[in-house]
């Protein structure tokens, strides 16, 4: 069983930067495939990029991209989502996600990871 806190949300204007970190408790972190997705009110739950267990793949949705970075340091058991220029439009919960054995690489949609933090906010205002 894997636990999953996000940390570093908060509030920030267009063009800033936030970093968000999640810490993953329990065996074998560094085989899991790790993602975030975000959830903007009365909007459902959206794939924002993932990590391969062994970082040599990271991938993103269309509207980060160049934008966002995520990178993880499995000695740390934690993922990290870098956010850059960012907008308005990103302000959303923000979840971290984990899957042992993706049915494909580069998951991307909810149902196909298994484990969930609780979520972070992030505000950005213009």
């Amino acid at each position: 069983q894997v636990q999953l806190a996000e940390s570093g949300g908060g509030l920030a204007q267009a063009g800033d930067s936030l970093r968000l970190s999640c810490v993953a408790s329990g065996p074998s972190f560094s085989t899991y495939t790790m993602g975030w997705f975000r959830q903007a009110p009365g909007k459902e739950r959206e794939f924002v990029g993932g990590v391969t267990w062994r970082a040599r793949t990271s991938y993103y949705a269309d509207s980060v991209k160049g934008r966002f970075t995520i990178s993880r340091d499995n000695a740390k058991n934690t993922v990290y989502l870098q956010m850059d220029s960012l907008k308005p439009e990103d302000t959303a919960v923000y979840y971290c996600a984990a899957v042992e054995k993706p049915s494909r690489v580069g998951p991307k949609v909810t149902h196909e990871y298994d484990y969930w933090g609780q979520g972070t906010q992030v505000t950005v205002s213009s």
